[in-house]
């Protein structure tokens, strides 16, 4: 028999502590304990773990803890680390029996963040959610059995889609492999091709500013930079801000949307990540987070300038751009300065050949993906509301 139970009377939720940064050492020594923060859970890289003195005032954590995330992504659920951990986490401690797994999943599920969001949304301060936002949160508990088969049915749906995911992956990195093989490393250019300069192989601006009185709720799609990192990413895009047709309309009779073949580029926080247009889009895009390649020299592709930008040599110029900066940007007039390396265009276009293949083979496997994340956001939405 289930019962719906305020989340509050379930669990209790403990905050972390703060020790001074200067106190925070990498190599840990006697005495010292991890301290846990939460890009230890999203990151994982190792060269980031950080120790600090246990003086027996630190609030700590066994693997097998729920931690939710107080900042950032507020209530994002994470699990599987132990140490002590800073004020930007918050543990989780059950009152009474209830299955952990079970558990983690009710607060992955859209209903508790959706109600969390909505109640540190209403608050004035920054956004960092205590127990107040909490008070009226409930949580249907079904027999311990029930919880098993759940948590169960899910992990094997998460192992699916994790799967795929990895295969994704590893056709990335064969695309990556063959680009290296082909063309050489771009941090060296180690077969010496010729260079010039973004600006001398292509047009490199931006959209027009559409201001915020021009936005509606319907018509044709408008895409902020979060939009475009969807569909880089999955594919899809499932648009919140719109523009009207008839403003679309006069934007593309002055030549100002994007045409088949043109690349949209990140220019805010994660950057330069590629989007190559299709003959089947129909949107457009904000301004100064998002840049815009067009008109090809006759001497290069755009898919080998996609496949460039993704190379982890090419991307340390783009990092070399940031020196000094505050926020991750790469502007306009940084994109024109950035030196591409030129292989003959036959070669490029064999490349080309090569990813084709492999995208029929991407889009088998991102198709098996999202019929799986499909499949488990329904049922999380079937179990938790």
């Amino acid at each position: 028999m289930n019962m719906v139970k305020k989340l509050l009377d379930v669990c209790d939720f403990q905050g972390g502590t703060q020790p001074p940064k200067d106190e925070w050492v990498s190599n840990p020594k006697d005495g010292y304990i991890r301290m846990l923060q939460i890009r230890d859970y999203t990151q994982g890289d190792d060269k980031y773990i950080e120790y600090v003195l246990d003086n027996g005032k630190l609030h700590k954590c066994n693997a097998d803890d729920i931690m939710l995330s107080r900042y950032g992504y507020i209530g994002q659920a994470f699990i599987g680390l132990e140490g002590a951990y800073n004020v930007a986490l918050v543990k989780v401690i059950k009152k009474e029996n209830i299955e952990t797994k079970y558990l983690l999943y009710y607060f992955k599920s859209k209903y508790f963040q959706n109600h969390l969001l909505d109640n540190v949304g209403a608050r004035a301060t920054i956004p960092g959610f205590n127990k107040t936002e909490l008070k009226n949160a409930v949580i249907n508990i079904p027999s311990t059995e029930e919880q098993n088969y759940i948590s169960k049915i899910l992990q094997k749906i998460e192992l699916v889609i994790s799967k795929r995911k990895e295969q994704l992956c590893i056709l990335d990195d064969l695309i990556k492999a063959r680009f290296v093989e082909m063309f050489g490393d771009p941090e060296y250019n180690n077969k010496n091709w010729p260079t010039k300069n973004l600006n001398d192989l292509c047009n490199v601006g931006s959209s027009k500013r559409i201001y915020q009185e021009e936005q509606t709720n319907n018509g044709i799609p408008f895409w902020r930079i979060s939009d475009l990192v969807a569909k880089i990413d999955t594919g899809n895009v499932e648009s919140s801000l719109y523009i009207a047709e008839s403003r679309y309309a006069e934007l593309k009779a002055q030549g100002l949307v994007p045409k088949p073949g043109d690349i949209l580029v990140t220019s805010r926080g994660t950057l330069g990540r590629c989007y190559i247009i299709t003959p089947n889009d129909c949107f457009y895009f904000q301004d100064g987070m998002i840049s815009w390649l067009s008109r090809y020299a006759d001497e290069i592709t755009p898919l080998y300038i996609q496949n460039l930008f993704d190379m982890p040599g090419f991307k340390k110029q783009i990092d070399s751009m940031q020196a000094g900066s505050t926020v991750a940007y790469l502007s306009i007039a940084m994109l024109k300065k950035l030196d591409i390396m030129l292989p003959d265009r036959n070669l490029q276009e064999q490349f080309a050949s090569f990813v084709t293949q492999i995208d029929k083979s991407k889009a088998v496997v991102q198709k098996a993906l999202n019929e799986a994340q499909l499949l488990f956001d329904s049922l999380m939405q079937k179990y938790f509301g």
